[in-house]
């Protein structure tokens, strides 16, 4: 896990994305996604947008994803009205099934 710091400048992210990069490469095939704890980030504002825009590139460029811990309603509403789309902690991953959920053929179903 990344806890992202309260207040990131422009010197500060390529150090979070080198982290990124350095938790998927320790991880290997095992792990792909880095859960960033967004808990500490002050107020929402294009700032934190870039930082997890760059973040986000920055795994994908490495074979993975990050997940969001704890964003504000605040940053949430802002990533999408920017048209950015994270997965949060707790969330199933795409395709897959949410937890506690199974899925069922009924018998005489038609195959598809």
């Amino acid at each position: 896990m990344l806890v992202l710091p309260e207040a990131v400048g422009r010197d500060g992210t390529p150090a979070l994305c080198d982290a990124v990069r350095s938790a998927l490469e320790r991880t290997g095939a095992r792990a792909r996604v880095v859960v960033c704890d967004t808990g500490a980030l002050g107020p929402p504002g294009l700032a934190q947008v870039d930082l997890l825009a760059r973040l986000e590139l920055t795994a994908r460029r490495s074979g993975g994803r990050i997940r969001l811990r704890a964003p504000a309603p605040a940053l949430l509403a802002l990533l999408a009205a920017v048209g950015l789309r994270f997965q949060m902690e707790g969330q199933p991953e795409e395709g897959e099934p949410a937890p506690g959920v199974e899925e069922a053929v009924e018998t005489g179903d038609p195959a598809l």
